[in-house]
């Protein structure tokens, strides 16, 4: 019985976060819990990921997107044998699949999400080589915009005037962080806001699917990369990226393989944290959560890998999106 409760815990169920007085929901200690370590593990793989494609020149964001899929399922599988984790959100897991480890019904439940996640994935991943990572970070502030509007009209959800004014200071300071580039790439741009637009699609999908499959967090991200994988295993085949992989002069490099390693971890990590941000919290909560953990990406984003000249306006603009952001979450505390 302790085994089956632990099991259990660990599932991470998807839950509904308390509502306060106003009607609005109020982030639990376990949503800010989720929504840190979301922050910790994006700046991270952000790190990882510009180290892998700028770095070492590495020109295939499609096979980093592959190991990383790979890799999570991997973990998910051995766990899930092991009975570490489950894949049913706090119920008894019900008949499933010896191949697919979920029932067929649900995994065919989760393709809209399979199908947005792995969207989300290859234009973020190219996004990413596109820009410098404080530019980068900078444009993506405006996914707030788009994620309002996407769970409007899939989940019908409706914010307060304080979360919207919030949303709008994010935005201003996007805005006035961006008017003096000096790097401008009208390809890096219009890449970055088709990420966006992807993003906000994904997240809000996640917030849908995953209150009607019956999935954990770790079931939804086991549908995704079973779905996904093979799809992008035949891409990246079909395009030339895995026989070019061979000549990649830097593949069998100690710390090429070292950051590739850790990029596929962090991506674990980020995945779930992701999946458990959203659920238990908001798509839109999620979103925000991008943007307070960019001053730490961006800080070190200029330390190590530089590509964006010291601006004021820029550093205003940060400051106020990041002001922002702040506010969001004081809303979303205190339940307004």
């Amino acid at each position: 019985m302790e085994a089956e409760a632990s099991t259990k815990s660990k599932a991470s169920p998807v839950t509904e976060s308390p509502v306060a007085k106003g009607g609005h929901r109020r982030m639990t200690r376990k949503g800010v819990s989720a929504a840190i370590s979301y922050m910790v593990s994006a700046v991270l793989l952000i790190m990882f990921n510009k180290a892998v494609l700028s770095s070492y020149n590495f020109p295939y964001a499609n096979v980093i997107t592959l190991f990383q899929m790979i890799s999570s399922c991997l973990f998910l599988y051995v766990m899930r044998r092991m009975k570490i984790i489950s894949f049913s959100s706090g119920q008894p897991e019900s008949i499933t699949d010896a191949t697919t480890l979920v029932p067929i019904k649900t995994l065919i439940e989760t393709l809209p999400l399979a199908s947005s996640y792995l969207l989300y994935m290859l234009i973020t991943m190219e996004s990413v080589r596109a820009l410098n990572v404080p530019m980068y970070t900078t444009l993506r502030r405006t996914t707030v915009a788009f994620t309002m509007v996407v769970e409007y009209f899939l989940t019908r959800q409706k914010h307060s005037f304080a979360v919207v004014s919030s949303v709008g200071i994010i935005i201003l300071g996007a805005f006035i962080a961006g008017a003096r580039d000096l790097s401008f790439d009208s390809y890096g741009y219009a890449i970055v806001f088709v990420a966006n637009i992807c993003t906000a699609v994904y997240l809000a999908s996640i917030a849908r699917i995953g209150k009607s499959s019956g999935l954990s967090s770790f079931g939804l991200m086991w549908s995704n990369g079973i779905v996904c994988g093979p799809a992008l295993l035949i891409w990246t085949a079909m395009n030339g990226d895995l026989q070019a992989l061979m000549d990649f002069p830097y593949l069998f490099s100690p710390g090429f393989q070292a950051v590739m390693l850790l990029s596929c971890i962090m991506a674990f990590f980020l995945n779930y944290f992701v999946f458990l941000n959203t659920t238990l919290n908001s798509a839109l909560t999620q979103t925000i959560c991008g943007n307070l953990k960019d001053l730490f990406t961006i800080g070190i984003g200029w330390l190590i890998f530089g590509g964006l000249p010291f601006d004021l306006l820029n550093v205003v603009g940060q400051s106020t999106g990041f002001l922002g952001s702040c506010l969001y979450a004081y809303c979303k505390l205190k339940g307004k």
